[in-house]
């Protein structure tokens, strides 16, 4: 994703794991976060392709893929990405890129439509990437922001996950509340053993992205990576596995 939050050294993100580890209340003989990766475009430099299998062997759990920006980009690289994913056996998230210079409504129907859905076995509930105004205040781009879930839940039964960063919220979107109900993916490159404080009102995140650099096997450049905090329940029945 293209979030530009302060960066951090890669060498951090192992003691971050066993920091998180810890403030998850996990120890040896317990089970481990879930982590994965999440790629797009840019994962695929001179048209490498990403060993799917071979990121699952390393310990992932799940990934998340871009699909579409805006009302007409679709991601090349979205269909042979997901179908790696779900035959390698990760859970599989799938994410639109707004572009709230555009029509809400239509973005979602456009994602829905690309996605399919995404009903499927092994599918994470869809996510809105929000990290752009559109050049909308904060009280339109609120107006935007809902518009464009409602519709996504109309057109997919599921409730959709908000990814976003603690800066974007509090400034763009006047660190409204309203959407508390949604899960929360937070990009917050902090160096601790967990993100916040959350923006919004948020008293627990779902997804935290901790890191842009990690190195992961089977994915040809640095990555951002992500843990799962177990807020939505166990990983398998919440990506319906």
């Amino acid at each position: 994703m293209s979030v530009r939050p302060c960066q951090r050294p890669a060498r951090r993100v192992a003691l971050i794991i066993v920091a998180l580890a810890a403030a998850l209340g996990l120890s040896c003989g317990t089970a481990q976060a879930d982590t994965g990766p999440d790629v797009s475009s840019w994962q695929h430099p001179n048209y490498a392709l990403v060993d799917w299998f071979a990121v699952k062997r390393s310990g992932q759990d799940f990934a998340m893929v871009k699909a579409t920006e805006g009302l007409s980009y679709v991601n090349p690289w979205f269909v042979p990405d997901s179908i790696g994913m779900r035959l390698a056996g990760l859970a599989r998230g799938t994410y639109h890129y707004a572009d709230p210079s555009l029509p809400a409504a239509p973005q979602a129907a456009f994602f829905a439509a690309v996605t399919l859905g995404q009903n499927g076995w092994g599918d994470l509930p869809p996510v809105l990437d929000l990290e752009r105004t559109g050049g909308l205040a904060p009280g339109a781009l609120i107006a935007w922001t809902q518009q464009y879930l409602d519709t996504v839940s109309a057109l997919t039964g599921r409730t959709p996950i908000i990814y976003t960063y603690p800066t974007f919220w509090r400034t763009a979107m006047a660190n409204t509340s309203q959407f508390t109900r949604y899960p929360l993916w937070i990009a917050d490159y902090n160096g601790r053993s967990a993100p916040g404080p959350l923006p919004g009102g948020w008293r627990s995140w779902t997804f935290w992205q901790y890191t842009d650099s990690a190195v992961i096997p089977g994915v040809p450049v640095r990555v951002d990576k992500n843990v799962y905090s177990g807020a939505q329940g166990p990983l398998g029945p919440f990506a319906r596995m």
